[in-house]
């Protein structure tokens, strides 16, 4: 059977789009990444937004590095997260867009 070159393309992003999903389908993650979807924060800036322990807040970042959805920075004994390139926020800004366009007014 003959594998044509678009397709393997698709799936190449079809496999991107599934992590991205996957990270969302978390709402801990999701909240995460809404929360990075509107700047930099640092490990205790998302924990007074988030209703997580430190612990889980740790192993969720963790998680998102891996996959390659947060870039780190650090600054002396800090470390500032936020969203790796701009697809991530991009399908951020649609779910607000639908789900909490009424937060905004």
């Amino acid at each position: 059977m003959e594998t044509f070159p678009i397709a393997q393309e698709m799936k190449a992003h079809a496999t991107e789009a599934s992590q991205l999903l996957k990270a969302l389908a978390n709402e801990n993650r999701l909240m995460i990444l809404c929360s990075l979807a509107q700047g930099e924060l640092n490990v205790s800036q998302l924990n007074d937004r988030l209703d997580l322990s430190q612990s889980a807040l740790s192993q969720h970042l963790a998680w998102l590095r891996r996959e390659n959805l947060v870039n780190t920075r650090r600054d002396a004994q800090t470390i500032f997260y936020s969203l790796q390139g701009s697809k991530a926020k991009e399908v951020i800004e649609v779910l607000q867009s639908i789900y909490c366009a009424d937060l905004a007014k």
